[in-house]
């Protein structure tokens, strides 16, 4: 089926690009997991099943930034005064964020770090991180050259 042939092909790659975008590696695996969940159901829907990874991308994404705005709700209305305890995601977490150019990238914008990581992890054209954000390619150009300038100023001034 074509479906398995997706996942076996490309899912370790979409928990990679989710992990850099919700910065959790269970949520991330939770999130491409129900993104082909999603496309077995409506396979026989998709106009043109070439473009299924395209699909599948542009759902990972939006279902990560569903996740990121639950979590800000979440944050918002958390009772104040609890005790900072690490927790065992804290400990996940910073084994992925080592570097200080992952450091920098967590502090982005979400739409530029969003951008960063399809084209420079992802390694994809700006036509296809535009249909995966659902934005233009003038876009896609603009939130790219603030993030690389933007990461480009942290990274020279933690140096």
């Amino acid at each position: 089926m074509a479906v398995t042939a997706l996942y076996s092909a490309h899912y370790r790659s979409l928990v990679r690009l989710a992990v850099l975008l919700v910065r959790d590696m269970a949520t991330a695996e939770e999130v491409v997991q129900d993104a082909f969940v999603a496309i077995h159901g409506a396979w026989r829907r998709l106009r043109d099943p070439d473009k299924a990874l395209a699909y599948l991308r542009q759902s990972v994404v939006n279902r990560s930034r569903s996740v990121l705005r639950h979590r800000a709700v979440v944050e918002k209305y958390a009772p104040k005064g609890l005790p900072d305890a690490p927790s065992a995601e804290h400990g996940a977490i910073g084994e992925l964020e080592r570097g200080a150019v992952i450091e920098a990238l967590r502090n982005l914008p979400t739409r530029q770090r969003e951008a960063l990581v399809l084209r420079y992890y992802g390694d994809l054209s700006e036509a296809e991180i535009a249909h995966a954000m659902g934005i233009s390619k003038g876009a896609v150009k603009s939130h790219t050259a603030r993030g690389m300038a933007a990461l480009r100023n942290v990274l020279e001034q933690s140096s």
